[in-house]
């Protein structure tokens, strides 16, 4: 196994195809992520990106974004595509956030 993941590695670095796509949003493992753009007309959506902080000391940070755009590369073959969320990051180590303590709602100042 170990040298079937080298060899795909090693294709990705070297044959990146010319086809480049952007969606407004992204389903993956049971939940789908919109972009800003795309929910700011509905009534509900999800554009938040939360990443849990993980450090083996006690200055743990988490980090919070809102989705701006997802995009494909294909490498290959069409089985070869990775996806990247283009996020706005926030800057919460002197901002300060407020966790809902029934609904777990994430408010940050910014």
């Amino acid at each position: 196994m170990g040298g079937s993941v080298a060899i795909s590695l090693s294709l990705l670095s070297l044959v990146l195809e010319r086809k480049v796509k952007c969606y407004n949003g992204y389903f993956v493992n049971e939940y789908v992520f919109h972009t800003e753009e795309y929910g700011h007309r509905r009534k509900t959506y999800n554009n938040g990106v939360y990443i849990k902080g993980l450090t083996f000391s006690e200055f743990e940070v988490d980090y919070y974004s809102r989705l701006e755009e997802v995009i494909e590369l294909q490498y290959h073959r069409e089985q070869n595509r990775v996806f990247f969320f283009k996020c706005y990051w926030y800057d919460t180590t002197d901002r300060g956030i407020r966790i809902d303590p029934h609904y777990g709602l994430v408010e940050i100042n910014s």
